[in-house]
């Protein structure tokens, strides 16, 4: 198990900015694609974005390209992600999760990956 803790979550409004974390335990974290999704209230969970595990490579989904941006530090077994232009319709809350897989892509389903953190709320006002 590799145990996953998000933070940052919080209500802002259209138009902000936010972070948010998430810290991973363990010394394999930087073996990891690490991923962000979300699930919005009576939607299914959905891919906003991915990292390769040495953060050279990053995907992100349509809704999200040019607004967010996935990091990663392994140094301190964090990933991050850093939403600018917030929308409503952003508002969800926010998973991280880890790909143990060796050698993988970055995978768009939730299925792909096998742990996740506990998740951090995201709401933005309009």
């Amino acid at each position: 198990q590799v145990p996953l803790v998000e933070s940052g979550g919080g209500l802002v409004q259209a138009g902000d900015s936010l972070r948010v974390s998430c810290a991973a335990s363990g010394r394999t974290f930087s073996n990891y694609v690490m991923g962000w999704f979300r699930q919005a209230p009576g939607k299914e969970r959905e891919f906003v974005t991915a990292i390769s595990s040495s953060g050279t490579a990053t995907v992100y989904a349509d809704s999200v390209k040019g607004r967010f941006t996935i990091s990663r530090d392994n140094a301190k077994n964090t990933v991050y992600l850093q939403m600018n232009s917030l929308k409503p319709e952003d508002t969800a809350v926010y998973y991280c999760a880890a790909d143990r897989t060796p050698y993988t892509s970055m995978r768009r389903t939730p299925r792909s990956y096998d742990y996740w953190g506990q998740g951090t709320q995201v709401t933005v006002s309009s």
